[in-house]
């Protein structure tokens, strides 16, 4: 399966070739490496002059190099969403535009379990968000009405979730912003008893936690998602994994999702994310998926 994330009118990926990509986000344009792109740039089609290019070293690091003065950030919206935009010195702006399918999803099926009669308890679905980045997709469940638990062992990333939660008028919905790390911060919640209506998981290929922990997501993966499912409420709703680690198959994550979620009604997918190019035919990959969610019921 794959899912294109289609519906932007802010972001657009205008071209790739020769390992780069180009796109504008709002009024900006920018090139950046992408490692999926292994064909060359079309002739006869040059680019324009980009505001931002960031350009890799050999030491696996890079830089930006701006037309003019780096701006320190802006706005992008999708939706009724906003997040901010921020380039940062490991090429990245604070926002995967591919996830927005995801989005979609996830306040869909908050927004129809509601329309349903809501939890079990009465109170708003409960979301945990693992390796929750700079929350996207916490503001986009918080936005639907579901409390949020957002969990990052780097702490400007959780800052940034505030902000972007701020920025949609959600700073005084229930959203707690942990800087912890995942597995530690998952083996707790289990002792203390609380549990989660959806639960969402975005685990970098490797990482290190405040306290120096190792996460290596071939090693520890399976462990977690066993430690993740007694979190689980007695009415779950839904499960996403996703994943970025260039080796690892769309199968792969609906076997490991299906096996931990083992006797739980409802249905498992997978799939990859992709972005379609403007100003050439194609689809550019962009990660890769699993899914689980509950059949519907009515209270």
């Amino acid at each position: 399966m794959l899912l294109l994330a289609d519906q932007w009118t802010e972001y657009r990926l205008l071209d790739g070739g020769d390992g780069l990509k180009l796109e504008r986000w709002g009024e900006i344009l920018v090139q950046r490496p992408d490692p999926q792109i292994l064909w060359p740039r079309a002739a006869g089609r040059p680019w324009p002059a980009c505001d931002g290019c960031y350009h890799r070293n050999d030491r696996g690091g890079g830089r930006w190099e701006w037309a003019r003065r780096a701006p320190e950030s802006w706005v992008l919206h999708y939706g009724g969403l906003a997040f901010k935009i921020r380039p940062t010195n490991f090429k990245h702006l604070g926002l995967f535009p591919e996830q927005a399918v995801n989005w979609d999803w996830l306040a869909g099926c908050i927004r129809s379990r509601m329309a349903a009669g809501g939890a079990a308890t009465g109170q708003p679905v409960s979301l945990l968000n693992l390796f929750g980045y700079t929350g996207a997709a916490t503001v986009a469940a918080a936005a639907a009405g579901a409390a949020v638990c957002h969990v990052d062992a780097a702490a400007g990333m959780v800052e940034w979730c505030r902000e972007n939660a701020a920025l949609n008028g959600l700073s005084g919905r229930p959203i707690r912003y942990l800087v912890d790390d995942c597995p530690a911060f998952v083996r707790r919640e289990a002792r203390r008893g609380n549990r989660y209506d959806a639960v969402v998981m975005d685990p970098p290929s490797f990482g290190r936690g405040r306290r120096g922990e190792v996460w290596k997501l071939e090693d520890q993966l399976w462990a977690l998602l066993q430690a993740v499912r007694p979190l689980l409420s007695d009415r779950p709703l839904l499960f996403l994994l996703n994943c970025y680690t260039a080796h690892v198959s769309p199968l792969v994550l609906e076997t490991l999702l299906s096996d931990a979620l083992a006797g739980l009604p409802g249905t498992v997918c997978s799939g990859e994310l992709g972005l379609p190019f403007q100003n050439r035919s194609g689809v550019l990959p962009c990660g890769i998926f699993a899914r689980w969610e509950a059949p519907l019921q009515r209270a």
